[in-house]
């Protein structure tokens, strides 16, 4: 019998046919021009590495071991401050001035005694010159050698307290014969206040004109703290304490839209002790941070690493769509990819271990696999 003509008005319909052709229709066919335009990326499958992992919840902290305070040593009034919140300082930078009498008084005790140790060398070295040529008596240089003597140990002192101050003797200088008397003792009084470390002023204490140093006055001028590496507070269970331990790597991800995005680190200290309240213990988790993206009060999620486990094939999440309740891949082909049924085994939080449907080394897509899956879907549509 004749095959029955189309009724009118309507379209044949389209033959599948059984075979190897059934293949060319995975084929998705695409330029390597629209490839790129839609920034499809694409890698060999390879073996992986697949991570066993628990997630806990914690808040970024500035590094305990990185905040530095700037003490006040000398009882005065501040004259100056030369950084604002947010500045960034350098190790021994000067960050502010402290008129004080108390360090007027110490470097004048300094330059004092500098002058009177000259003065009784000058007359030890005459006394003993004498007392060589025996034109004068013992006793007398006897007496200058000892008081010369003194005379160093007093200049000693008084370096000392320069230094104890963390001022530099060097700097320390008599006041010109021309300078004016107020000018002089002016720069006498002048303390300068150096950071101790490096960072950014995150705390600032007093104003200019306060009063430091004396009793019920304020003890620190900055708060300064090197975010270069941060930590993480985490409060983690009981249960799951067991497996952690210092220098275990985490994978720090951010929430709330963050933008800081993802970071690894390590655990920097699992605390003995449990709270008594929530009966959890407080990990430390320590995670560079150079370009100042992780911001501390942000909420993250950490993945800690507690085993590792190697796969002979295994592809990201993002590689993997599903068509028709299959999982799919699309493997690379000349023209264009090839929708490719996997069948997938173990699994973490960036990898998926296949184990059928796919051979080490063929060429797959890794990323936006959502546009071919939305091409398939167009051309289903359009047959």
């Amino acid at each position: 019998m004749p095959p029955a003509e189309p009724v009118a008005g309507t379209q044949p319909q389209r033959q599948v046919e059984a075979g190897p052709d059934r293949q060319e229709t995975n084929i998705l066919k695409l330029s390597d021009e629209r490839i790129a335009l839609a920034r499809i990326p694409t890698a060999p499958a390879r073996a992986e590495q697949l991570q066993r992992h628990i997630s806990v919840t914690g808040t970024i902290v500035p590094a305990g071991d990185r905040i530095t305070r700037v003490p006040v040593k000398v009882a005065g009034t501040i004259s100056e401050l030369r950084k604002r919140l947010g500045d960034t300082v350098q190790r021994g930078e000067v960050v502010a001035v402290i008129d004080s009498r108390e360090i007027a008084d110490v470097r004048s005790e300094f330059l004092a005694s500098g002058v009177n140790l000259t003065l009784q060398r000058l007359a030890y070295e005459r006394t003993q010159s004498l007392w060589e040529r025996r034109v004068t008596a013992e006793q007398q240089y006897i007496q200058a050698r000892a008081t010369y003597q003194e005379a160093q140990l007093r200049h000693d002192l008084a370096r000392q307290k320069l230094l104890a101050l963390g001022l530099d003797p060097n700097d320390v200088s008599v006041p010109a014969p021309g300078d004016v008397a107020t000018e002089s003792v002016s720069r006498l009084r002048q303390y300068p206040v150096l950071a101790l470390a490096g960072g950014r002023v995150v705390e600032r204490r007093v104003d200019v004109g306060a009063s430091v140093g004396q009793q019920n006055d304020p003890t620190e001028i900055y708060t300064i703290a090197d975010l270069s590496t941060v930590w993480i507070e985490l409060a983690v269970s009981l249960p799951d304490l067991p497996q952690l331990r210092s220098g275990q790597r985490v994978a720090a991800i951010a929430t709330m839209g963050s933008a800081a995005g993802q970071q690894e680190g390590k655990i920097a200290f699992v605390s003995p002790l449990l709270d008594q309240n929530t009966r959890q213990a407080r990990v430390v988790a320590e995670i560079p941070n150079p370009d100042d993206v992780w911001r501390p009060g942000t909420f993250v999620t950490a993945d800690v690493i507690i085993s590792d486990a190697d796969v002979p094939i295994g592809v990201p999440h993002a590689a993997l769509q599903t068509i028709g309740g299959e999982t799919v891949v699309f493997v690379r082909v000349p023209g264009g990819f090839e929708k490719r049924s996997v069948t997938v085994g173990a699994q973490d939080h960036r990898i998926i271990e296949i184990t059928a449907g796919l051979q080490a080394g063929e060429e797959i897509a890794v990323a936006n696999t959502f546009v071919l899956k939305a091409e398939i879907g167009r051309s289903r549509m359009q047959d």
